[in-house]
C-alpha cells in the first residue's frame, strides 16, 4: 500500500483518517503539538511533535527526514488547525493576534507544507495528491468572532484550486473536504455550551457528521478514486447548505 502524512492527527477528524488509512496497511506519518500513545504498538505509524506555530522550521526539518525514507508520501492529508474566538468587538491588538495565528497555523502552515511536498513530488515525477480539510464556514462564513477561521479555511479551498489548476497534466491532484460539525472534542464541548440542538438546527438529518465519514471521504480520495474531481471541494455536513 502508499503512505500518507497526516497533520492533527492525535483526535478528531485527524485520528479517524489515520485509523482508516492504517486499517488499509497504509503507512501513516502523523504530526500533532502533543506526543500520543494510540498507536504505539503499530509498526506502520510514525509520530512526530509539530508546532506549527514555528511552521517553518519545524517543516522544514520534518520534510527533509522524510525525504530520506526509500518511498515518499504521496498523499498529504493537511487537517490541523486552531478555532480561536476573536469578536470585532475586542482590542485591535487582541483581534490581530488572533487572527494572525489563526492565518498562520491554519492557511500559512498548511499551504508552506504542501509547497514543500508538491516540489518533491513534480522533481521525482510523483502523481501526488493533496486533501485539505477545510469547513464549512469557508464556504458559508461564521459567526462574527471566528471571522479568521472562516477566511482561513476558504484560503485553504481557494489554494487546492490554483494547485490543481497548475499540477494536473504533472499528475498532482488537489482536494478540499468541507466538513460541518463533526462529532469531535470541539462539537462535545459546543454541545455542553449550546445544548445538542443548536449543532443540528437548519439540518437536512438529525445528527451531526461522524469523523468516520469523513476518513472515508479521505481515503477514496487518497487512493486516486476522484482524480478527475481534481480542485473541487466535498462538502460533507448533513444537509446544513445545499448546491
Amino acid at each position: 500500500m502508499g503512505s500518507i502524512i497526516v497533520t492533527g492527527s492525535s483526535r478528531g477528524i485527524g485520528k479517524a483518517i489515520v485509523d482508516r488509512f492504517l486499517d488499509q496497511e497504509w503507512n501513516v506519518f502523523g504530526a500533532s503539538t502533543t506526543d500520543i500513545s494510540t498507536w504505539n504498538d503499530c509498526s506502520t505509524y510514525t509520530h512526530t511533535i509539530l508546532d506549527l506555530i514555528e511552521y517553518k522550521e519545524a517543516i522544514d526539518f520534518w520534510v527533509h527526514s522524510l525525504e530520506k525514507l526509500e518511498k515518499f508520501p504521496q498523499v498529504l492529508v493537511n487537517n490541523a488547525a486552531v478555532f480561536i474566538e476573536s469578536p470585532i468587538g475586542s482590542s485591535d491588538e487582541s483581534w490581530l493576534e488572533n487572527w494572525n495565528k489563526t492565518l498562520s497555523i491554519n492557511l500559512t502552515a498548511s499551504s508552506y507544507l504542501a509547497k514543500k511536498m508538491i516540489k518533491i513530488w513534480s522533481d521525482s515525477q510523483v502523481e501526488g495528491i493533496l486533501i485539505n480539510i477545510s469547513s464549512r464556514a469557508g464556504q458559508r462564513g461564521d459567526t462574527e468572532e471566528f471571522a479568521a477561521y472562516a477566511a482561513s479555511k476558504a484560503g485553504m479551498m481557494a489554494f487546492v484550486k490554483s494547485i490543481a489548476r497548475n499540477y494536473g497534466k504533472q499528475g498532482i491532484t488537489a482536494f478540499s473536504i468541507a466538513p460541518g460539525f463533526v462529532h469531535t472534542d470541539m462539537a462535545i464541548e459546543s454541545i455542553k455550551t449550546y445544548g445538542e440542538e443548536y449543532l443540528t438546527q437548519g439540518l437536512a438529518l438529525n445528527t451531526i457528521v461522524p469523523p468516520e465519514d469523513i476518513a472515508t471521504l479521505a481515503y477514496r480520495i487518497g487512493t486516486g478514486e476522484f482524480k478527475h474531481a481534481t480542485g473541487q471541494t466535498f462538502h460533507i455536513n448533513s444537509g446544513s447548505y445545499l448546491f
